[in-house]
């Protein structure tokens, strides 16, 4: 019974991952555009959002790449060991708070949150991600580094954590009072809990 279970299991997968592998993104991409714009963007101009962003540019504007580096490193051993002070501090934050809410009500289609700032650094999250700085992923400077109203959805990825076929999307998030990008938010797709 366990062999034909594992075999069944095995099957689905393969299938799966072809299905990922040959479609990329862009079999969902519509559908995972449609989302975001009908769940997802309507709060990113919410004060909770905006302001925890703004607070974050002003207290990260002086860092040097030095001293982003040596934090990134930090938030990976913390990461590592399941836990410390700076991922605590972070998903302690009002907007991780936020974001968990904001999930929760969403559903199973969303694995992920986290909402970036004007150098790429966490500012708040759902759940922990593997770094501290996404300055240098395509999530960041796909949408931030490209200005107001960019999108980008990533391709399709067996994600280990949460056992599901996954795409990301990003988008830049801008000041309502000015227009201007302030950061950046990535959210993880479940596409097999699309519809």
């Amino acid at each position: 019974m366990k062999t034909q279970l594992y075999a069944a299991v095995t099957a689905a997968a393969i299938a799966l991952t072809g299905i990922a592998s040959s479609a990329g993104a862009n079999e969902y991409e519509p559908q995972i555009r449609a989302a975001f714009e009908s769940q997802i963007k309507p709060w990113l101009s919410d004060p909770a959002v905006v302001e925890a962003i703004k607070q974050q540019n002003q207290k990260t504007a002086s860092l040097s790449d030095a001293d982003i580096d040596g934090l990134d490193q930090e938030w990976r051993a913390q990461a590592k060991a399941g836990g410390g002070p700076l991922i605590d501090e972070v998903l302690s934050a009002s907007l991780s708070n936020y974001l968990k809410q904001k999930k929760g009500q969403i559903g199973g289609m969303v694995t992920e949150m986290f909402v970036m700032d004007a150098k790429g650094l966490n500012v708040g999250q759902s759940d922990v991600t593997s770094d501290y700085m996404q300055g240098d992923e395509a999530k960041w400077q796909k949408t931030y580094k490209a200005g107001a109203d960019a999108v980008f959805v990533d391709e399709v990825e067996f994600d280990d954590s949460t056992e599901s076929f996954q795409s990301q999307i990003s988008a830049t998030v801008t000041d309502p009072a000015t227009g201007e990008p302030i950061g950046a938010i990535t959210i993880g797709i479940n596409v097999e809990e699309l519809s």
